[in-house]
């Protein structure tokens, strides 16, 4: 896990790069490669890479970054894993390259030489790196399938520059930091930006499951290579059928496999451990592959201690049954607070999330931790959520008069301001959007519905935004070719919630403390084997741990989902009345932002200074 950046100059009148910027954009990015740091800029200083790195695999010189083949020809900057890596270099070796580290750094570098942007089929990791192409005077940039690693851009139509952190990019004066309304728009609407947005108008992400070719006639076209949503389309036209009694044991074989890749490390990896199904099963799986000395943490809530909520009793019960090294970590409203203004800092983008990540990510990296195991994904797949019974059933429900226009309006004027004041807004528009798939989710998922955003924006930027985002048009997009309700739901959550809200949160808490956070469960050949099982029906989290060898514990495998709590609106709530006003973590998002753009300000400004 790393931080990458990159520079082209690639216009015939734009200036040569400046050294200064380059450094200054890769070591904002410290946190993210505390183990080393590297540079290459070319002859010409028109192309310069660099790289903050946390090793994690071949812990060597070998492995440091940027890396080069032997004629120079081809050099990377790389952040993630590629967990087939070891695969990958046998069948180079046999087609004659040559290898001068165990690093999976060097096997992209000969799969590409070998493959062109094909490469990308063949990869199964979480990844987003640039290689500069010298033959081809160009630089070739990707992201992995689900967007677990991130990877943003700027071009002024003279100079590209790319980093893997936004904040890392606005080190750099030349950029266009003013508001950009999609992303104001969609933070407020999601609780998170939606990509490939963020609030910057000069700052773009690299969608997820895509590719960009720059070189000296400027940025290409962005290409998908991945789409979550045509995999689901294409399995659902070709099931797999399974007897009720058979899906165990093939979920079984399916993660079992996840995990055992997943674990592959030069350094110990350890497991976040809740009393869920997700991380139970994760674990069990991780102690039945063989890993000795096997190291879990686990977050408790001072709030939250002695109730249906505390996660501690039974996490400690799984950690003692499966012989883990275990640590549990207590935070208070007092430790919040204290870490507040880190944790705002920390955040790449404004998030309404990610606070029990942060935590359980500084508790890991304090027992030693480099690398930790996360079981985020599972809800996506196996159906935990809510909204998987309710989002259909409200689609269903309300159909019938969702062509009616004027009554669904008629019905959110009448209701809003009443709503409010007993439960969450949002309901004023049931009538108006819960008839339809994209309608319904934006109700499930939304935060501020689109009728409020002049309340809380520049009513000129929230109409701007809204027009820009079509949110109601990409959500119906995403779901257009998929039949069954069940699938239609699970790729909304990858597509939508999952990609912008938590895996986003994992990489910016995670990289904090220096902790590189890995996720078996959002793995593309797990998805791709798994979709075609789920195509008539999505399993019980209960099938996804039934076939363990050491079974769970019957508290655990009975347990009934409550969700994981954050007693982030009680502390917040206290003495502030923006958070006492709204309903849920409304008033959260309002503090967030507010924070955010303070210190991004400052960010920017400290920036202006150094390079002038």
């Amino acid at each position: 896990m790393c931080g990458i950046a990159a520079i082209f100059s690639y216009h015939q009148d734009a200036p040569p790069i400046d050294e200064d910027e380059l450094l200054g954009i890769r070591d904002a990015m410290a946190s993210r490669g505390p183990d080393g740091k590297g540079e290459w800029i070319s002859e010409n200083r028109k192309i310069g890479l660099a790289h903050r790195r946390l090793s994690i695999i071949d812990l060597s010189s070998a492995g440091i970054q940027p890396m080069a083949t032997n004629d120079g020809r081809l050099r990377i900057v790389f952040n993630g894993e590629i967990y087939n890596y070891r695969a990958l270099r046998s069948d180079l070796e046999k087609k004659g390259y040559y290898f001068h580290s165990q690093s999976d750094t060097e096997v992209l570098l000969h799969l590409y030489a070998d493959k062109g942007e094909k490469m990308l089929q063949d990869l199964r990791g979480m990844f987003a790196f640039a290689i500069w192409d010298e033959d081809k005077r160009g630089l070739f940039l990707a992201r992995d399938p689900f967007g677990i690693k991130p990877l943003y851009y700027a071009d002024d139509g003279f100079i590209f520059r790319s980093a893997s952190q936004v904040r890392a990019l606005l080190k750099s004066k030349v950029i266009n930091s003013s508001p950009d309304a999609a992303g104001h728009v969609g933070f407020f609407l999601w609780g998170s930006v939606p990509e490939p947005y963020t609030l910057f108008q000069g700052i773009k992400a690299l969608p997820a499951g895509t590719y960009l070719w720059v070189d000296e006639n400027g940025q290409g076209q962005i290409k998908k290579y991945c789409s979550i949503s045509q995999e689901m389309t294409d399995v659902a036209k070709n099931p797999r059928q399974l007897s009720r009694d058979q899906m165990p044991d093939t979920i079984h074989t399916i993660l079992f496999d996840s995990i055992a890749h997943h674990m592959i490390a030069d350094v110990p990896v350890g497991i976040f451990l809740s009393s869920g199904l997700d991380s139970t099963t994760l674990t069990a799986l991780a102690v039945e592959s063989g890993i000795k000395d096997l190291h879990t943490v686990t977050l408790g809530f001072e709030e939250f201690h002695g109730t249906e909520n505390d996660e501690t009793p039974l996490a400690e019960k799984v950690a003692e049954y499966y012989g883990t090294v275990h640590r549990t970590v207590w935070v208070k409203k007092k430790d919040f607070q204290m870490e507040f203004p880190g944790l705002i800092k920390a955040m790449d983008q404004p998030s309404i999330d990610g606070v029990n990540t942060y935590f359980v990510s500084r508790a890991a990296a304090q027992t030693g931790l480099k690398v930790a195991i996360s079981g985020l994904g599972g809800d996506e797949l196996f159906g935990g959520y809510p909204g998987f019974k309710d989002i259909p059933k409200a689609v269903k429900f309300f159909s019938p008069v969702s062509n009616i226009s004027v009554l669904g309006r008629g019905f959110r004027w009448i209701t809003a301001p009443v709503l409010k004041y007993f439960t969450s807004p949002k309901y004023a528009g049931l009538l108006e959007y819960g008839g339809s798939w994209e309608g319904a989710y934006l109700l499930r998922r939304g935060m501020f519905m689109p009728w409020e955003l002049p309340g809380v924006l520049d009513a000129d930027m929230a109409r701007k935004g809204w027009n820009e985002l079509q949110p109601l048009v990409h959500l119906r997009e995403t779901v257009r070719d998929i039949t069954p309700d069940s699938l239609k739901v699970s790729a909304l959550e990858l597509s939508w919630y999952m990609r912008n809200q938590l895996l986003r949160d994992a990489d910016w808490a995670g990289m904090a403390h220096s902790l590189e956070i890995r996720v078996p469960l959002v793995d593309i050949n797990v998805l791709r084997r798994l979709a075609p099982l789920f195509a008539n029906y999505i399993p019980s989290k209960q099938d996804m741990a039934q076939k363990l060898h050491k079974p769970l514990p019957a508290e655990i495998l009975n347990r009934s989902k409550t969700g994981f709590s954050v007693p982030v609106r009680d502390w917040l709530t206290e003495g502030n009345a923006v958070c006492a006003a709204e309903h849920g973590l409304r008033g959260w998002a309002k503090v967030v932002k507010k924070y955010y753009e303070a210190d991004t300000s400052s960010l920017r400004n400290s920036a202006a200074i150094i390079n002038t």
